[in-house]
């Protein structure tokens, strides 16, 4: 295989301008975003010299995000999905301006802090599904990967960067510049969004929201892919991410200090950065199904191995391996959802993945600790990674759908047909559930 082939596909870039215009609208939101997040944690502890008050700004964004999703899905559907970005992105300028002037002022108010907290989980949850659904519009069905890697490398980037220079910001000219870059960035992001030409409302009727909640959950049931590719997922978010067992891991089983603690924090990442970079072949894979569940394998595989693990070089390849394995998996779901999800519904199903991946890493993290503290740390992590690569091979046994499940443009086998619909048609051939 040529690295041309298996090199990132900035394709989408190329062809379409709407979706270049979103994507530089994304990097710079992000990388502001990234500065407020760090920023937020840090003035809640210099305000009340508590982790438990730290930990609360993160309830209080996360329960508001799971409203915010749902939500979104509904309106994504239901209303013009541009004018729903621009209307959320205002909305979360003006909660940036709220928290830098908030931070200027001479007595910061905490009840300030943990109410734009609050309203940064609403309208994220609300914004993200949004740019989730109205991607398909936006790039050719064979470019769906490839649109998957571009916007997933953009998060990856902002968690990378952001804390760094923030840190520097906040130790420098201070919290306020944080958030007024914040507020800056999401200003220069409505603008461009502006300029994305507008679409007819996917589903605008008049459904009673729970009444299109409902309808959504059917489909997903009804459809054996989107319902493989959701159990796959949750395999992985709550059995093989146990971030929650770091510390520990670091300081009982290598015998570290917080700098090796931080290091293993950044390892997935810095994993899934680079398989991003090659991910050129997830959108020509045959057999895109089979490759999602290979990718959460080496995720459980890798995480499994980490357990194992007594030496800081092989614990930090293993957590990178781990974010391949996560990198490859999102890329390759998002695609297989957006291809075989009809745009009526888009905005519904694509707000259960997003919700899955807010909820289960959480309950994923409680489960790690709980464990880690019944037994050890490299019991919890190994035990959590096997379970992972069980459940995924049960799952790949029971639902044979989603491994032969293909993409637009993917290769079919030699002989066969490729039965892929068109994304946003609402033409995708939906398997019937077993009764």
């Amino acid at each position: 295989m040529g690295l041309g082939r298996i090199a990132m596909d900035f394709s989408p870039l190329r062809s379409s301008r709407d979706f270049r215009i979103m994507f530089f609208a994304r990097v710079v939101a992000l990388l502001g975003i990234s500065l407020t997040l760090v920023a937020l944690s840090i003035q809640v502890y210099e305000v009340t010299r508590s982790s438990l008050a730290v930990s609360m700004v993160n309830v209080a964004a996360g329960g508001t995000l799971l409203v915010g999703t749902l939500a979104g899905g509904v309106l994504a559907d239901r209303f013009e999905r541009r004018q729903l970005l621009v209307v959320s992105r205002s909305a979360a300028a003006l909660v940036f301006g709220a928290l830098a002037l908030n931070a200027l002022a001479e007595e910061p108010r905490l009840w300030a802090i943990y109410v734009c907290a609050a309203a940064i989980g609403l309208i994220d949850g609300t914004s993200e599904t949004a740019l989730t659904a109205i991607v398909p519009d936006l790039v050719r069905p064979n470019q769906l990967a490839a649109a998957g890697a571009l916007t997933a490398i953009t998060t990856q980037l902002g968690t990378i960067v952001g804390p760094s220079v923030a840190g520097l910001i906040i130790a420098g000219p201070g919290l306020a510049l944080c958030y007024g870059i914040t507020f800056l960035a999401t200003v220069v992001q409505v603008g461009l969004m502006l300029l994305v030409g507008r679409r007819p409302p996917a589903d605008p009727g008049h459904q009673h929201p729970l009444s299109a909640i409902v309808e959504g959950l059917r489909f997903i049931r009804a459809s054996r892919v989107i319902t493989g590719l959701l159990l796959v997922d949750l395999c992985g978010v709550l059995f093989a991410m146990p971030y929650a067992v770091f510390p520990e891991f670091g300081t009982e089983v290598l015998r570290g200090d917080p700098r090796i603690v931080g290091m293993m924090y950044s390892a997935p990442a810095v994993g899934a950065f680079l398989a991003a970079l090659v991910s050129g072949w997830a959108g020509r894979h045959p057999r895109p199904g089979l490759a999602l569940t290979g990718a959460v394998l080496l995720w459980g595989l890798s995480m499994t191995a980490f357990g194992l693990s007594t030496s800081l070089p092989l614990v930090l390849l293993f957590l990178g391996l781990g974010g391949v394995g996560m990198m490859f998996s999102e890329i390759l779901q998002r695609a297989l959802l957006q291809q075989h999800t009809p745009n009526r519904l888009m905005g519904r199903v694509s707000s259960f993945w997003l919700v899955e991946a807010t909820v289960a890493p959480a309950a994923g993290n409680a489960f790690a600790g709980a464990l880690a503290s019944a037994t050890t740390a490299r019991v919890a992590v190994a035990g959590g990674g096997l379970i992972c690569v069980v459940a995924v091979v049960l799952l790949a046994a029971a639902l044979p759908q989603l491994l032969q499940a293909r993409l637009a443009g993917s290769a079919p086998e030699e002989g066969g047909d490729d039965p892929v619909g068109t994304a946003g048609t609402g033409t995708i051939v939906v398997e019937p559930a077993a009764d």
